[in-house]
């Protein structure tokens, strides 16, 4: 790496930060020994190579969570490196003066410096080493002298791309970011800097190349004026003042660059100002240091900007066509000022007590909103729109609700910026929450669901290509909310929804290139499945008819990104089937589901949940077909020994135990349950064990067979594994089961896992026997007391995923995203049982009465059972026994 050209060593970078997150430092010892002894005074070509290499082993570091291990790899760094990197940055600042006028090795030069300065970062990101806190002097001396640096044969022409000198001053403000933050009370250099970023903000050009600089110089800033040591500098009226109007107010005016993008580039316009993509915009980083500046004076600031904001306002009304960018920069303030704190998902969730936001909106932005939607001053409508849609927590419904309708009409707006961004706002503002409940219900847009549905999808097939077509998400999202908030209320005109939706998805699915939009799509098509289909069989066929047709082609022609989404959907629709016999359509795509080729990583998790869909509704068909076999074959083959699919076995082997008669099943559950025990002994690390999703999906399988009848009673699982090893069965319940039983998370795990365990404790004739009565019985019953009294309640009220589903809060997911919508309800096994005290003491008082004598000496013998008993036999108001 170190003697290859520049743009193939940045190649071999990425393949070495791999390598290295492995095997650096251990199985790698004599790397950077190696590379310290090949640094060179003279040889700046093969330095670079060495630093580069150096970088991208330490950068990892970055964003490590901190551990013994990850301290013992640094200090090994640190000791080996620090004086060796000390000399080279020495002498690099002395050859950078010497060459000053030498266009060819200044330029190697300062690439040396500004792999240096990258690598400070490196060594000093996790905690202060001892060697820079005692070179702290040096160090930043040499900091503050390349902040100012200046040299012609360092300046691009390029006015857009940034240079060297540009990357070298953003990576020293990084590093006084870092040290403001984190190591302030050991940075007693800190106040030298404060003028030379003051000046850097103030005397910077506005070329695009200095946009980084500029906004990482600002988040310097931001951190200096939060920072109680440099109070005196700035807690002062003029120093306020020269912060809010030199520095600030400069950066907020919207640029001719802006408006460009609003223009030409849309959809990057709406990401930037939207998702944060716009973190490296000035305008951006200028808003967050007011938020910083309101932190520490806030009274003095918001007095200075809102007369700046009056001021403008006042300028933009004397002639608005011509001053609108007054306006457009009065607006901005205004929400920079009053937005103290905010979410991506939430919007603002803090405000400034000093401003009224709701009268803002009232007297200068409203009037945008009720203005003709194509009017000739676009940014205006998106600047009024946005506002909405960052207060929308700070309105009442009774104002949304006033509001919205001027949000629909919005979507008429032939301006791409305007339309997507009243989309946006409708969307957030129906997913507004009020404690587990939605603000905004099906009765409350019934009046305008028809017409946001059709000019949503107007919008959305004017892209002509795949590409186009599924460029916006945000309207497609838009899609979703509203057929999500209006649930049943879509049946007047569902047919021709699902129809929009199955036409976009055949022309998407030829070139899928937009994930997000992608992802919309099949989750409004599992949202209608969900609401319709069970209230109308007629929907249900209409549906498959439309659906089959896409989803045929798709798994015909391998779309990779959609299978998954398909099986699912093909899942929900089969669900929605009554009895245990398949239709046609259904038996002829079985045989091609069950092809082990079908099983690639991406598609497991959908196709499991498609075949339980498959043993839930059509169990009897699967039987006379001779397909049982083949569904267990994957279960071996796919599922259970495979390391990262192994917890999908658990969940396919419960819904096989569920539907399939035990007369059936009973031959084939020895080499199942076999097949099972190989994969716990997997779990075991030498006495430790390793408990995951595959030991607690185990362990309420288990619980899931004492409870299930068609299982025979919990006798026929001790049965099975007593019969491959005499005392196995008490064995994994010991290892894995009573262990794994508190952490059932979910109520009807919690609740399926007491009421199994109670059945094997009262039901089983093999557990009140010896060995077992008592080698286990006891400790079985005291895992089921912690179970019962784990501190929260096992009958929780649950929220309705739907509503409070957010693909941004979950994260999208590209290996496999599941939908939402189309999520199987949850059947509870415990339906009609009491609570896990009452009917723990319930059974117990069923049994013999020379059973209950034997078990009272039992439980006789713990305090924790005799504790908790008689408050359980008291609840279920009969004697103790």
């Amino acid at each position: 790496m170190i003697t290859v050209p520049e743009k193939i060593q940045f190649q071999i970078s990425d393949a070495l930060t791999l390598i290295a997150a492995a095997d650096f430092p251990d199985q790698w010892e004599g790397l950077l020994p190696e590379m310290i002894t090949k640094l060179s005074p003279t040889n700046y070509q093969v330095n670079n190579g060495i630093l580069s290499t150096a970088h991208s082993i330490f950068k990892r570091w970055r964003s490590a969570f901190r551990s013994d291990e990850l301290f013992a790899d640094i200090k090994y760094v640190l000791n080996l490196f620090c004086e060796p990197y000390f000399q080279l940055f020495q002498i690099t600042d002395k050859l950078m003066e010497e060459n000053v006028n030498n266009p060819a090795a200044i330029q190697v030069l300062a690439r040396s410096l500004n792999l240096l300065i990258k690598i400070f970062y490196d060594l000093n990101c996790q905690d202060l080493p001892e060697f820079f806190e005692d070179n702290m002097a040096p160090f930043m001396s040499l900091f503050e002298k390349y902040l100012i640096y200046q040299n012609p044969l360092l300046v691009t022409d390029d006015d857009e791309e940034e240079g060297i000198l540009e990357q070298i001053k953003t990576n020293i403000c990084s590093v006084l970011e870092l040290y403001g933050s984190r190591y302030d009370e050991s940075f007693s250099l800190l106040p030298q800097f404060v003028p030379i970023i003051v000046n850097l903000l103030t005397t910077t050009g506005s070329e695009l190349k200095y946009d980084g600089l500029i906004c990482k110089a600002f988040a310097v800033l931001t951190i200096f004026v939060r920072l109680e040591t440099l109070k005196p500098i700035f807690d002062n009226e003029d120093a306020l003042k020269n912060m809010c109007e030199k520095i600030a107010l400069p950066n907020v005016v919207i640029r001719t660059v802006d408006e460009e993008l609003f223009e030409d580039n849309p959809i990057e316009y709406i990401r930037r100002d939207l998702e944060g993509s716009d973190t490296d915009t000035r305008r951006r980083s200028a808003a967050d240091f007011i938020k910083g500046l309101l932190e520490r004076y806030e009274q003095a600031v918001t007095k200075i900007m809102s007369e700046h904001i009056y001021n403008y306002l006042m300028t933009y009304n004397s002639n608005p066509t011509e001053h609108w960018r007054y306006k457009n920069t009065a607006i901005f303030l205004s929400v920079a000022i009053s937005s103290l704190s905010s979410t991506a998902q939430q919007g603002v969730t803090k405000v400034n007590a000093l401003v009224d936001v709701i009268d803002f909106f009232s007297r200068h932005v409203l009037c945008d909103l009720q203005s003709d939607v194509n009017s000739d001053l676009p940014i205006l409508k998106v600047d009024a729109i946005k506002y909405v849609y960052t207060f929308r927590n700070q309105l009442t419904k009774e104002q949304l609700l006033t509001v919205f309708p001027l949000l629909v009409k919005h979507l008429e707006s032939s301006n791409y910026v305007v339309h997507t961004y009243a989309a946006i706002a409708i969307e957030r503002i129906l997913f507004i929450r009020q404690g587990k409940l939605m603000l905004f219900t099906s009765e409350d847009i019934k009046p305008y669901a028809e017409t946001l549905l059709s000019q949503l999808f107007r919008l959305i097939e004017q892209g002509q290509t795949p590409e186009k077509l599924s460029e916006n998400d945000y309207l497609m999202k838009a899609v979703m909310r509203v057929i999500i908030i209006s649930r049943s209320d879509m049946m007047p005109y569902v047919n021709v929804i699902m129809g929009k939706l199955t036409g976009i998805l055949s022309v998407v699915s030829k070139n899928p290139s937009n994930p997000r939009f992608n992802h919309y799509i099949f989750e409004s098509i599992g949202a209608l499945i969900r609401f319709i289909c069970p209230t109308s069989p007629a929907a249900l066929t209409e549906f498959e008819n439309m659906c089959f047709g896409p989803f045929q082609t798709i798994l015909s022609q391998e779309v990779q990104e959609f299978s998954p989404y398909v099986f699912q959907l093909l899942a929900q629709l089969l669900e929605q089937h009554k009895g245990t016999e398949l239709t046609g359509s259904y038996v002829s795509i079985l045989n091609p589901i069950l092809n082990p080729s079908l099983w690639e990583q991406g598609n497991i998790p959908a196709l499991v949940r498609l075949v339980q869909a498959y043993l839930d509704k059509g169990v009897t068909t699967i039987m006379a077909n001779n397909q049982l076999e083949s569904i267990l074959g994957i279960f071996q083959q796919k599922l259970v020994y495979s390391r990262q699919f192994d917890q999908y076995a658990m969940l396919l082997l419960r819904t096989i135990t569920l539907r399939v008669p035990l007369a059936v099943l009973g031959k084939y559950l020895p080499a199942l349950l076999s097949d099972v025990l190989k994969r716990l002994q997997s779990k075991k690390k030498g006495i430790h064990i390793l408990f995951d999703r595959f030991t607690r999906n185990f362990t309420n399988w288990m619980t899931l067979c004492f409870l299930n009848e068609n299982m025979g009673g919990p006798d026929t699982i001790v049965r099975v594994y007593d019969g491959l090893q005499p005392g196995l069965f008490g064995q994994i319940m010991s290892l894995f089961v009573l262990p794994d039983l508190n952490k059932l998370t979910q109520p009807v795990e919690k609740r399926t896992g007491a009421a199994g365990i109670i059945h094997l404790l009262t039901r089983s004739e093999l557990m009140l026997q010896q060995p077992y009565v008592d080698s286990l019985w006891l400790n079985t019953l005291l895992a089921l007391l912690k179970l019962i009294e784990l501190p929260f309640p096992l009958e929780v009220e649950e929220l309705d995923e739907l509503y409070t589903f957010d693909l941004e809060e979950g994260g999208y997911q590209t290996s496999f995203a599941k939908l939402t919508t189309a999520n199987p309800v949850t059947e509870d096994p415990t339906v009609g049982l009491p609570p896990g005290p009452v009917y723990l003491a319930q059974q117990l008082a069923q049994l013999p009465q020379d059973r209950r004598n034997a078990l009272k000496h039992l439980m006789g013998q713990s305090e924790e059972a005799m504790t908790f008993l008689p408050r359980y036999f008291e609840q279920a108001k009969i004697p103790l026994i």
